[in-house]
């Protein structure tokens, strides 16, 4: 069992939600951006009043198809704001998504506890001494900067065991440490440098992820996010992310039966209805 900011994941314990909170403008699902402070601090008290578990704050779109790439310094102004919003108004815990060293210094100084990283500390080099000094919870994603080709199970285990290697030289606890599968983020093109390049079918690569969730663990708690992303638009054929609320719900009461352990989420309410029988129907 593993505790993320002092709160059991994994095992017997139940399946955890973390609710998304982005200050970014161009992210690419509108209905989850909260720029002003009063939007903020509304959108924290819904996702602590619908159950949320933890609020994971995003200051910069890392979306693959959009070209968003924010400076350090707009990325740090926005989620400090946020950050101190929450800390005022909720005891949930907060993660920050970020895979800039010195973004994560910042907020760690604050007082965050738990650092998601799509990249798996791979993209800012300087990332593994922050965590080594801090010794933060980690959400590891699979990442590579690289074009990569093969089986897709076998691929994501190897990149997601290259940033356990790193986290483990950075003297985090084995105990503080859930993967993701980085749903999402492989594909053909895109216009960031913050996705894995594959060569072979990217929507049949997260369809197969979520069905093969348990290969994946690797006995570390898993993390999916899915909600509103690309794949489901793809197969059900609807390009406003608005309308992929239904889809969303169905990927991730699949991926609980499957092994999820956190569910990342925009839509908590309906997120934790779903996997509340989820988790009941699952063996």
């Amino acid at each position: 069992m593993s505790r993320i900011a002092n709160v059991g994941v994994g095992g017997k314990n139940p399946v955890r939600i973390m609710g998304i909170l982005n200050t970014s403008p161009e992210s690419f699902y509108k209905k989850s951006i909260s720029t002003t402070k009063n939007d903020i601090k509304n959108s924290i008290k819904q996702m602590e009043d619908d159950d949320a578990d933890f609020i994971d704050i995003g200051g910069m779109s890392t979306a693959p198809y959009l070209s968003t790439i924010v400076s350090e310094k707009v990325e740090t102004r926005r989620i400090l704001d946020a950050i101190k919003i929450a800390q005022n108004n909720s005891n949930l815990p907060i993660s920050i998504d970020t895979c800039r060293s010195d973004v994560a210094r910042t907020v760690l100084e604050c007082g965050v506890e738990i650092i998601n990283d799509i990249s798996g500390l791979k993209f800012d080099k300087k990332m593994k001494d922050v965590i080594s000094e801090f010794t933060p919870s980690l959400i590891l994603c699979a990442y590579s900067s690289k074009t990569i080709s093969g089986n897709d199970i076998v691929l994501t285990k190897k990149l997601l065991r290259e940033s356990l290697n790193i986290a483990k030289k950075s003297h985090t606890s084995s105990e503080k440490i859930v993967l993701d599968p980085a749903i999402g983020f492989f594909r053909k093109t895109g216009q960031g440098p913050f996705f894995t390049k594959i060569k072979s079918d990217w929507v049949k690569r997260d369809l197969s992820i979520i069905k093969n969730l348990k290969s994946i663990k690797q006995k570390y708690p898993i993390l999916i996010s899915v909600s509103n992303k690309s794949f489901l638009g793809n197969l059900l054929g609807k390009e406003n992310t608005t309308d992929r609320l239904f889809g969303s719900i169905a990927a991730e009461t699949i991926s609980v039966i499957n092994g999820a352990d956190i569910i990342r989420t925009h839509n908590v309410c309906a997120t934790k209805d779903a996997i509340t029988i989820a988790s009941k129907l699952s063996k």
